[in-house]
């Protein structure tokens, strides 16, 4: 099993603690984000895979109302009845947890009837971009699900996730985390369609991994940046609505030649916004057709240009995260780039090939040290399989 580690320390602490095995245990994985930026409230494409690291949920029914959950990383304990399940600021970890249940059983928990006891450990990074809060909550929603014998489809299971994150959390995300948790494969990528929540899986072989690089760059202003940013895109989507014959609703309705022949009617910054978006979906859909024919070189060098067009166009890359990726360009065993995620800091995720990443990153290390002065942090990871049961 994968983590068994892990696994076998949730098991141990949970019969230390309830005096039993647990009725079901759940795994989930972290994920990354390899191509398609800033495209899901576009209604775009975006490919990312499930990590080989994750976070495991063991829980059984208690019984009487109670639900006491043990966050075993942190070695601390919560509980709270059936009857009041509401977001806490204090241990905010347990709202991931406790929203996860509530939406579970539709914004009515007491209707479960009884409580549970629960223990959950991952060993997933915090703070590295790779989704420890979507991977315990697919865990969680796993594991309740089996012991409260609660059947639904996975992509709804995500947005039971999501929904526990925007409303116990205060998290507005997508539905990439979620749903790149639970379609994970090993050897493969997800390609999500945010229109229409349909989500698939691509081979990429086992040549090939990617390594996050975690700069040391301080996310500033982020939350204003993303709304100017989404803001732009809302408003081109409407300009292009008007000037198309067929129909936008938003960006992903557009391609960079109808780009090229009418964004000169835009404002110059929410022109440089919306190409972004929409070259990205392009880059995704052409990074499909590649995968397929096995062109690992092709799809690296859609990540290079995913970043140039980040860095140019939508302006949410910074110097750290330009020097990694110029850095990464020198590299032969390097295939591609780019930033991850929202952008304004954090990391970059880079296709490798596995047999080089000591060099590689020691490379990057020691380049990235004589520019800044300090050391960011590389990590290996391999596309696996996504959330499942293992107990």
């Amino acid at each position: 099993m994968q983590n068994q580690e892990v696994y076998d320390s949730v098991v141990s602490k949970f019969e230390k603690r309830f005096g039993s095995r647990p009725a079901a245990t759940a795994y989930a994985p972290g994920r990354i984000e390899v191509l398609g930026n800033h495209t899901d409230y576009n209604e775009g494409f975006v490919f990312s895979a499930a990590i080989d690291q994750g976070t495991f949920f063991a829980a059984s029914p208690a019984e009487g109302t109670l639900c006491t959950i043990v966050a075993g990383n942190l070695d601390r304990e919560v509980s709270f009845d059936i009857a009041d399940v509401r977001p806490q600021k204090e241990d905010s970890w347990q709202n991931y947890v406790s929203g996860t249940f509530n939406w579970l059983f539709d914004g009515e928990p007491a209707k479960a009837g009884r409580g549970f006891n629960a223990v959950f450990e991952g060993n997933i990074p915090l703070g590295a971009g790779l989704s420890s809060s979507a991977a315990l909550e697919m865990a969680t929603v796993l594991a309740l699900a089996k012991i409260y014998g609660v059947e639904k489809d996975a992509t709804t299971l995500a947005k039971i996730g999501q929904k526990a994150e925007h409303t116990f959390a205060g998290c507005p995300c997508g539905l990439l985390d979620q749903a790149s948790s639970l379609y994970g494969k090993a050897g493969a990528l997800v390609k999500s369609d945010f229109r229409y929540c349909r989500f698939e899986t691509v081979d990429m072989g086992g040549s090939v991994a990617f390594m996050m690089v975690k700069s040391n760059a301080k996310h500033e202003l982020v939350d204003g940046a993303y709304a100017s940013r989404r803001q732009a895109c809302e408003e081109a989507a409407k300009f292009f609505a008007g000037v198309l014959k067929h129909p936008v609703t938003h960006l992903r309705d557009v391609s960079c030649a109808e780009w090229i022949l009418y964004g000169g009617g835009l404002p110059e910054t929410i022109a440089k916004r919306a190409v972004h978006p929409i070259g990205e979906d392009e880059r995704v859909l052409l990074g499909a057709s590649l995968l397929e024919k096995g062109d690992l070189a092709g799809f690296g060098a859609l990540m290079f240009d995913s970043h140039e067009s980040s860095r140019k166009w939508f302006e949410n890359s910074c110097p750290e995260l330009d020097t990694i990726v110029d850095i990464a360009k020198t590299l032969p065993d390097v295939l591609g780039a780019r930033l991850s995620g929202g952008g304004f800091g954090g990391s970059c995720c880079l296709l490798v090939k596995p047999d080089a990443a000591d060099g590689i990153a020691a490379a990057i290390t020691q380049a990235y040290r004589k520019v800044y002065g300090d050391e960011p942090t590389c990590r290996l990871v391999k596309p696996s399989d996504g959330a499942h049961l293992v107990g």
